[in-house]
């Protein structure tokens, strides 16, 4: 008999357990309890009989109640445990998955074949359009794009995927309820609006630790069928990801960058490592052949994508634009958006071909 996302949460609680013991365990398919109880080490065999005779003796109690509360609060919480028909099965090939994921967002956002973006915080001007431009072109054939919601590169992948009305997967390395970096507020609330998913192995109210994110880059390369690498530098998480994404039989792919650019140096690591270099999205493509694939749309040359992802409401700050230039300020006080907030969109926007500054304001482009 499967076992409860409450008996998971106990599970994941005991003292002296870590993912990769649980996971170890767990393959000799012990019944619950009985078999659990033979086999863990005796401080998580105490404290789990504890919890099954009294659990109200039990510290485990308060917060397996507060975990139950917060998935029955509203119908966006869910919890995922490899018994949830939702639980990205990718993750069972890891030697160390997690014993159980929170997630708020839409879970239909787990129903198509996802690949994974990563690099640097502090991309260069190529770097931001060239995320926008790949992660826009995976959403439009039917990928999911997963990142894990830091500044740069991730935070542009989740952006333009949305906006080309696709899919995208943010894995946090704090509490699914903690907004980090606080400058994402408005794009963790895009996730939950447009059809998005957040995912966590953290509980409600845990803050984000330096410790915790390269364990969350193993579950973004785990959830995916590659991993893409825009840039990085020599030394960074982006490397890590990379790494860990050919440990876990991973497609790697990078994109080539200048020897003069510091965030390229990384990529050009990978590329020396084996990793694919592409310069398209239909480069990518036929490298994932090898994978049990739904039909995924492509773009034609000088055509638009067919597109299986869901179509997008248009932007709102390209909704205020046309060919007549329009100031800054007053598209702060059209939109009701803050000046920052505005300054980037813009600039995604140019990166992206749909807008350019001209004498007196902001112009939109044709197409």
């Amino acid at each position: 008999m499967a076992m409860t996302a409450k008996e998971w949460l106990v599970l994941s609680r005991l003292p002296g357990l870590g993912a990769r013991r649980i996971t170890s365990l767990k393959a000799r398919q012990p019944e619950w309890p009985d078999g659990w109880l033979a086999l863990l080490p005796g401080p998580a065999r105490d404290a789990l009989r504890l919890w099954l005779e009294h659990p109200s003796r039990s510290p485990l109690q308060a917060e397996i109640e507060r975990a139950l509360g917060w998935a029955s609060r509203d119908a966006a919480h869910h919890l995922l445990t490899p018994s949830h028909p939702a639980w990205p099965a990718l993750l069972d090939e890891l030697p160390d998955p997690p014993p159980l994921l929170w997630a708020q967002g839409s879970l239909e956002a787990l129903d198509v074949p996802g690949l994974a973006i990563v690099g640097t915080r502090r991309p260069t001007r190529e770097g931001l359009g060239n995320t926008a431009r790949f992660a826009g072109d995976l959403a439009r054939a039917g990928l999911a794009v997963i990142s894990g919601m830091a500044l740069g590169v991730d935070g542009q992948a989740h952006h333009a995927a949305l906006e080309a009305g696709g899919t995208s997967i943010g894995v946090l390395g704090c509490g699914i309820d903690v907004v980090y970096p606080a400058r994402h507020t408005g794009l963790y609330r895009q996730m939950l609006e447009r059809g998005g998913l957040l995912v966590s192995e953290h509980a409600p109210g845990v803050r984000a630790n330096p410790a915790f994110f390269p364990r969350r880059n193993r579950i973004i390369t785990g959830m995916s069928l590659g991993v893409l690498v825009v840039e990085a530098a020599e030394k960074s998480g982006s490397l890590i990801s990379a790494r860990l994404a050919m440990e876990q039989n991973r497609d790697v792919f990078t994109l080539p960058g200048s020897i003069n650019n510091p965030q390229a140096r990384g990529c050009l690591t990978l590329l020396r490592q084996g990793a694919a270099l592409v310069t398209s999205v239909e480069d990518i493509l036929a490298e994932l052949t090898h994978w049990s694939l739904p039909a995924l749309a492509t773009s034609p040359p000088g055509g638009a994508a067919v597109s299986q992802a869901k179509s997008a409401p248009e932007d709102p700050l390209l909704a205020l634009l046309s060919d007549a230039p329009t100031p800054l300020d007053l598209l702060i006080d059209l939109s009701g958006q803050g000046f920052g907030h505005c300054q980037q969109r813009l600039l995604e926007l140019e990166l992206e071909g749909r807008v350019t500054q001209a004498p007196g304001g902001w112009v939109r482009l044709p197409g």
